[in-house]
Formats: structure tokens, sequence, C-alpha cells
């Protein structure tokens, strides 16, 4: 397959953030469909008529397509035929296949295989363990997991592990602590790339930066939230306390931003959110990773960035 084409692939993959199982087979299932009938297709063709759902699409064609390639993992028990966003993906993906305008059949042979990979990349990709000790309190619980996110960042490059799973459990907590509010999330490299949001997140007049190594430039971006009229908040682990004060004060910023220790403002509000309840602790810590994974499914591509609670 030529360069250009996995680039777009690739692109369009990130795009459609099609990294969960559900997504995964649907491209699959469309893949495999495009190799038998040709292009283009015929989105409104591939619909089932009445249930409104992606036509063919189930366990056993997603299964059967798997198989050829040695894969006896399940993808999906429902083949994505249900899940959430199916119908949208199937349409992106032919409208995707169809502006190609392959000339060579052979390619959507290669284009298929180019799926298998990132499934195989999916079954591979060992999740995050969040270990419940009740002899342990929740901010150690929670250290522990960002150490496990600090560990693999080293062992890793390009990812910054720690801070996107920081800022997702952020993004849990505050939907279970605010469930009347609509709370926006994005991918943690957009978030961390240079850009005009002005902040991680945005609750009324407050924004909220969510960093794990402050650095002059959180300082910036909290400067141009005061001068707008917003309180800046910013939220980072034990050992970036010190350092984001310290900054603050060089800025001649001191008492106008509220800096906080993350794992603190996490276990304090996991607490109240099970009432301070000890027979509650986990089933809250289920909740959070719950949402929390939901956010990383619809925001990141990376599947690894999933939290198993055992």
């Amino acid at each position: 397959m030529n360069t250009e084409l996995v680039q777009k692939l690739a692109a369009f993959r990130d795009e459609m953030k099609i990294n969960g199982k559900g997504a995964l087979a649907v491209v699959i299932h469309v893949s495999r469909y495009a190799e038998e009938n040709g292009l283009p297709l015929d989105a409104d063709a591939l619909i089932t008529e009445g249930s409104g759902q992606v036509l063919g699409l189930g366990k056993s064609a997603v299964q059967n397509i798997l198989k050829d390639y040695g894969i006896t993992q399940i993808l999906a028990e429902e083949g994505g035929r249900t899940s959430r966003g199916s119908m949208g993906v199937m349409r992106a993906y032919v409208a995707f296949l169809n502006g190609l305008q392959i000339k060579k059949p052979a390619l959507l042979n290669e284009i298929e295989a180019w799926w298998i990979e990132r499934v195989k990349e999916h079954f591979s990709a060992k999740p995050f363990r969040l270990r419940f000790d009740s002899a342990k309190g929740l901010q150690a619980i929670i250290q522990d997991l960002l150490a496990q996110a600090r560990k693999r960042q080293q062992e890793s490059s390009g990812m910054m592990y720690q801070g996107a799973v920081l800022q997702h459990l952020v993004g849990a907590k505050l939907e279970l602590a605010l469930p009347e509010l609509q709370i926006t999330h994005n991918g943690f490299s957009v978030a961390d790339a240079v850009s005009d949001r002005s902040g991680d997140f945005v609750i009324d007049d407050s924004i909220i930066h969510i960093t794990t190594s402050p650095g002059e430039a959180v300082i910036r971006k909290c400067q141009r939230n005061l001068e707008a009229g917003a309180k800046p908040i910013i939220l980072t682990v034990a050992d970036g306390v010190p350092v984001a004060l310290g900054l603050a004060k060089n800025a001649e910023l001191a008492g106008r931003i509220d800096i906080m220790d993350a794992e603190q403002f996490l276990a304090a509000n996991l607490h109240e959110i099970a009432l301070f309840k000890t027979s509650e602790r986990r089933t809250t810590l289920g909740k959070l990773i719950e949402t929390y994974n939901r956010i990383v499914s619809e925001n990141e591509t990376d599947p690894s960035l999933r939290i198993e609670l055992s």
C-alpha cells in the first residue's frame, strides 16, 4: 500500500475516532462489502429497512472476516450493530472510500488488511489497572494509577500518558459531581497543543487547566483568563504545586490563581459523591472509571488509555 493511502486511512481513523470495538467492526464490514460489490457504494443501500441498522452487520459477519486473518477473539458481541454512532461511521466511511476513486480492486483488500492491523492493536493494547484496596485511601489509589501512567510514559516515547489520564479522570469526576451541566471534553493531544482554547474545562466563569508539569505557558493562559474576567484554576500533581505557585508569584499573579493538588481534588470529591460511606467507595470508583472509559473512547485513538478496576 502506498504511503499516501496509509496517511489518508490514518487521518480518517483519527478524525472519526475509529478506535472502539463497534466502530472497527463497522469499517471492517464495509471494507469487505466494498471488495465484494465494488465502488462506488450507496450508503442508503447499506441500511436495513425499518430498523435503521447497518445491513448485514453483526457478530458472525465480523468474526468471519477476522477468521480469514487467523483472529478468533471476539471484537464485539453485536458486531457494532447496536453501538452508538454505527450509522454515522458507516456513512462517513462510504463517503471516504468513494472519494478515494480506487481503480485497482486489489487496493480494497489492502485497505481491509490495514484495518485488521488496527484490530490487532486494539486487542494487544493493555489498559491501566486500578486496584481497589480497602486498606488504602482514595488519594493513594489515585496516586497508584497515575504512577502507572508515569511509568508507561517513561518507557514510551511521544505519548504523555500521565497527563492524558489525569485530564480524563478530572473530566469524569466533573460529570459525576455536576450531572446537571454539559461538560465538554477534548482529546489530550488537542488540549496539549497550542490553541485558542482558554483551558481544558470551562464551567461558567471558571477555567480549569490540567497539567502534570506546570510551566510558563499555563501561567500565560491563566493571565489571559484573568484579563477576560474569568477565574483560572490549575490542577496538577503534588510535585507540581510548589512549581506552579512559584511561577504565579514570578508573574505577579500570586493569590489570583487557585492552584491545587489534583489527586486531593479528585479524592475529596469522590468522598463527597460516596457520601463519605466506606461501603460506597468501590461503587463510586466504578462509576468514575466507567465514565472515564467512555470519555477516552469518544475522544482518544489510543485504547491503552482505558482503565480496568480490579
